[in-house]
């Protein structure tokens, strides 16, 4: 069975290097791992080095060097209008919200057609009819999955990251440093032994 690990996103995909096309809904096209066949009946054993989002018109790359197009397959979506421009803004807003996937158009959008986002629609005013159409939505603004940080770290609350910041509490922390209290550490200033300020007739100062 042929393995792909690598994503050959579109603007470098060589049509003459393409030998097949796989057609990936929304959820298959974010998929790392897993098995897929394609149109020409290649079964392919999918194991991406890192997580990442295929898109319509990307392709994937065998480890033979072979090219399989990905198509974004049609699936049941939501095609929602509204009544102005300002009900569907705000619709969307409320879909970004809730994270749902959406895909924007001038004066339409289209969202997966689950009952919650149905009535997610209706709260707001607008009208959904149900299609059968590839779906394409928007990225969303910081994905995780692409860039390319480790996210591992439980979400530390906003103290833990202080120290990252350099605020003034980052370093109430003991770093392991012998005591030296500003009584110790403190810059005496006499013992600096300071040359005198002598005061010309002209320096301002009024003695």
């Amino acid at each position: 069975m042929p393995r792909a690990t690598t994503i050959v996103r579109r603007a470098a995909v060589r049509p003459d290097a393409v030998v097949d096309t796989i057609s990936l809904d929304h959820a298959g096209r974010q998929a790392q791992r897993g098995h897929l066949h394609s149109a020409g009946g290649l079964h392919i054993d999918l194991a991406l080095a890192k997580a990442a989002a295929l898109e319509d018109g990307d392709a994937l790359r065998l480890d033979d060097g072979r090219l399989v197009a990905v198509k974004a397959a049609p699936e049941a979506l939501l095609e929602v209008r509204a009544e102005n421009p300002a009900r569907l803004m705000r619709l969307a807003w409320q879909l970004g919200g809730n994270h749902v996937a959406a895909e924007i158009g001038a004066e339409i959008l289209h969202v997966p057609a689950t009952p919650a986002t149905a009535e997610l629609v209706r709260g707001q005013g607008c009208t959904a009819t149900p299609v059968d159409r590839a779906f394409r939505p928007e990225r969303m603004a910081h994905d995780h999955r692409t860039c390319g940080h480790d996210h591992s770290h439980d979400h530390h609350d906003l103290a833990a990251h202080a120290h990252d910041d350099h605020g003034p509490a980052a370093h109430e922390h003991d770093h392991g440093h012998a005591d030296h209290g500003h009584d110790q550490h403190a810059h005496d200033h006499a013992a600096h032994d300071h040359a005198p300020h002598v005061h010309g007739p002209d320096c301002g100062h009024d003695h």
